[in-house]
């Protein structure tokens, strides 16, 4: 008698899954909020730094201050865990 296969999927591998939609959803918003800060800080920065720009600019660094963190350091736990399910060894200088 063969192997017995499953439809249950690997509960590890679903919550990987669901950190890894929730990591690219934060750094889309937190990427974007920079990005918008840096566009207005430049528009600014030509207009004599109007209040909107200070405001709109403060304001797009704080998100993304308060949002990136989280999901970078969660991509790269997500990329060792993958690494290490795969058998790779570990990039050079990392200690386990």
């Amino acid at each position: 008698m063969g192997p017995l296969v499953t439809s249950e999927a690997d509960p590890v591998l679903e919550r990987r899954a669901r950190i890894r939609r929730f990591v690219s959803i934060a750094q889309r918003v937190g990427y974007a909020s920079m990005g918008l800060a840096v566009i207005v800080f430049a528009i600014g920065a030509a207009l004599g730094f109007p209040d909107w720009t200070v405001v709109v600019t403060v304001t797009g660094l704080a998100v993304s201050i308060a949002v990136l963190p989280v999901p970078i350091v969660l991509s790269y736990g997500i990329r060792a865990a993958e690494r290490e399910d795969r058998g790779r060894p570990s990039p050079p200088g990392h200690r386990p």
